[in-house]
């Protein structure tokens, strides 16, 4: 996955849009960057809390809209500055993938989540997580496309147990809507 083409592939995407019409909002940030092994993509771990539906989950930074917020793109920008000091006004703002509605516990919520892609050249300064954050991480890309970290995490609801797909980066499980928001992005931009 290079650069020029997730710009070529992105610019022509045309994206669903659904939050224009959720009650609830939010946006997050697929920040990519080239690393020293192919590109990569920048993930959080969430904090552990009792109140939040993905508490402890592999994630982008993000979150929802405030009403200060002039649009979701505003939401993602603030948000990744918020959560870990990150300055996206530095980045490429490449547009968006599909927004997707969100699902917590097997339960569909009424919030829609708008992944909006940057790409990252140059340093990246030094991460500065705050509480809502507990860990940072620089994903290759490569293994996910590939198919060499695919996994599966289970998950129970009632007596039914499902097998839910995802990636296990260095021990880390990326499952749920982070795993359907990577899942999107990489098949706009490899088609």
């Amino acid at each position: 996955m290079d650069v020029d083409r997730v710009r070529t592939r992105l610019a022509a995407h045309r994206p669903e849009r659904l939050a224009e019409r959720a009650r609830t909002q939010a946006s997050v940030a697929a920040v990519l960057r080239e690393g020293a092994k192919g590109a990569e993509v920048l993930l959080i771990q969430r904090a552990v809390h009792p109140n939040d539906p993905w508490s402890g989950h592999m994630a982008f930074p993000g979150g929802r809209r405030d009403p200060g917020d002039d649009h979701l793109l505003a939401t993602a920008m603030r948000e990744t500055r918020e959560e870990l000091g990150l300055d996206l006004d530095l980045a490429e703002h490449l547009g968006h993938v599909d927004d997707l509605q969100a699902v917590a516990r097997g339960r569909t919520l009424d919030l829609v989540i708008r992944p909006q892609v940057f790409i990252w050249t140059g340093a990246v300064p030094k991460l500065t997580p705050n509480y809502e954050v507990a860990d940072t991480l620089w994903a290759p890309i490569r293994p996910m496309i590939a198919g060499e970290i695919d996994t599966v995490r289970p998950w129970t609801e009632g007596t039914q147990t499902y097998r839910l797909p995802a990636y296990d980066v260095g021990g880390r499980i990326v499952w749920g809507l982070t795993y359907r928001m990577l899942r999107t992005l990489f098949t706009v931009v490899e088609g």
